[in-house]
């Protein structure tokens, strides 16, 4: 998948514009899917007894699906994800928390 920098030109793969901001946008409603993924594995893996905090930021940070626990199928969910829509979502989450504009 090729990115595309701030005047809408295409960049390949391999090329590295480091003089432009990449733009990256999720549309609304898979936001919402998202969030619904993160709590049902929030809590399948509290059901488990596991710290989901630990749990959902090792999965992210390394992509090792094993972090999740099948349990209600958590772990087939989670990997119907990107990992980068999981953290945005996180970020957004904590952005509104904390009321920050």
């Amino acid at each position: 998948m090729d990115a595309t920098n701030r005047q809408g030109q295409k960049k390949g793969a391999g090329s590295e514009d480091l003089g432009h901001t990449q733009f990256f946008q999720v549309k609304q409603d898979e936001e919402s899917a998202v969030r619904k993924v993160l709590s049902v594995v929030y809590e399948a893996l509290s059901t488990k007894g596991y710290d989901p905090v630990n749990q959902i930021v090792g999965y992210i940070m390394s992509g090792d699906p094993t972090y999740i626990t099948n349990y209600m199928g958590a772990r087939s969910l989670i990997m119907k994800v990107e990992r980068d829509e999981l953290l945005e979502e996180i970020l957004e989450c904590y952005i509104r928390a904390n009321n920050w504009k």
